[in-house]
């Protein structure tokens, strides 16, 4: 679908006119209020062990390469090592950023803030900014986690398979985190009373780094950041290669998240690693229920909802030539088919400047 718009302004801070949607103008497919409560129950049983089998392995691997270290069999070792840590830490990170991971409060945070720490990101301002993209999501203006902005960054896709674009960008966000300062994005999202905890988390962040640093110049070896810091970089490739397929490439300004989110059918070791974000338009929809229940979640809705993808490459052959004809027309964007019986798709949101 193409339309004759005009380039967009992404920023939260931008002139232009931005649409607004209440909660309920987003459409959510109908479940019976006793299934929806069953699949929304939180449970520590599945989070340990999902969790307990993925630092295990972690361990196991960094423990491997310590091991290989100075042979060449440190680099299988780091291989393995780099992906449970910075694409599994990433997929963590989100999980436990809803709270929804553990019944156990205290395990949601102290994993949350472990892994936001692999992930390289600042737990309190990526939680309220995270709240945002699922209150808002894929609105222009208002979502401040539009991966992909008209015309998309193709080229980022390809650095981020080393995390060189996302992952540099957290660090500088970490420098001036730690410096006390805030863009006016942030200040339009963050709560004033968690500055000063992103603030020192990110200073404590830097000095973690830092030590893994210094410990490396003394030993002269890259052993302490290749397990520390480093595997962020060197290990998020598939991270980056799944979330991807999130959104790239739908529809802007919508509220329905079966026009702006997509379900990727994935195998079980991507689906461990991601932890079941591939079930995506599910997520959004009903953010609330545990990653483990999100493949029951798939199957209660699915007759309401565009059929899933039957692989990642398949979402790719559809996202890449949609992203590349964005870069001239970015009006275009891909539609989703719903089926005869579904939900109609909302239209509902007035921009801001015609409301005005």
């Amino acid at each position: 679908m193409a339309q004759d718009v005009a380039w967009r302004e992404y920023g939260l801070a931008g002139s232009g006119p931005v649409r607004r949607f209440s909660p309920s103008d987003w459409y959510r497919s109908p479940i019976p209020s006793k299934r929806m409560k069953r699949l929304m129950k939180r449970s520590d049983g599945p989070g340990l062990v999902n969790f307990g089998l993925w630092l295990g392995l972690t361990a196991l691997a960094g423990a491997l390469l310590v091991l290989a270290w100075g042979s060449w069999w440190a680099v299988p070792a780091a291989a393995l090592y780099g992906v449970l840590y910075g694409s599994g830490g990433g997929s963590r990170w989100h999980e436990c950023s809803h709270g929804t991971a553990f019944r156990t409060r205290w395990l949601n945070a102290a994993l949350y803030h472990l892994a936001s720490f692999m992930c390289l990101k600042n737990p309190h301002l990526w939680r309220w900014s995270h709240f945002r993209h699922h209150a808002e999501t894929i609105v222009v203006g208002r979502d401040p986690e539009i991966a992909f902005p008209r015309p998309p960054p193709v080229w980022g896709m390809v650095l981020n398979l080393l995390n060189l674009r996302a992952g540099w960008a957290e660090i500088r966000k970490m420098v001036r985190l730690a410096l006390g300062r805030l863009t006016p994005d942030e200040k339009d999202f963050l709560d004033e009373s968690e500055r000063p905890k992103a603030y020192w988390t990110s200073r404590a962040h830097l000095a973690v780094l830092s030590g893994a640093i210094a410990l490396s110049v003394a030993l002269e070896s890259w052993l302490p950041v290749m397990l520390v810091g480093l595997p962020t970089f060197y290990g998020s490739w598939l991270h980056h290669l799944l979330s991807a397929t999130q959104h790239a490439g739908l529809a802007e300004d919508v509220p329905d998240h079966r026009m702006n989110s997509r379900t990727v059918r994935m195998n079980p070791f991507f689906r461990f690693v991601y932890s079941n974000m591939n079930y995506h338009l599910e997520h959004h929809m009903y953010p609330l229920v545990p990653f483990h229940a999100l493949p029951a979640l798939h199957e209660e809705i699915r007759a309401d909802c565009p059929p899933p993808y039957p692989s990642v490459l398949a979402a790719y052959r559809e996202m890449i030539p949609a992203m590349l004809r964005q870069r001239k027309d970015p009006g275009h964007h891909v539609e989703r088919p719903l089926p005869r019986d579904a939900g109609a798709a909302p239209d509902g949101g007035v921009p801001r400047a015609a409301a005005a």
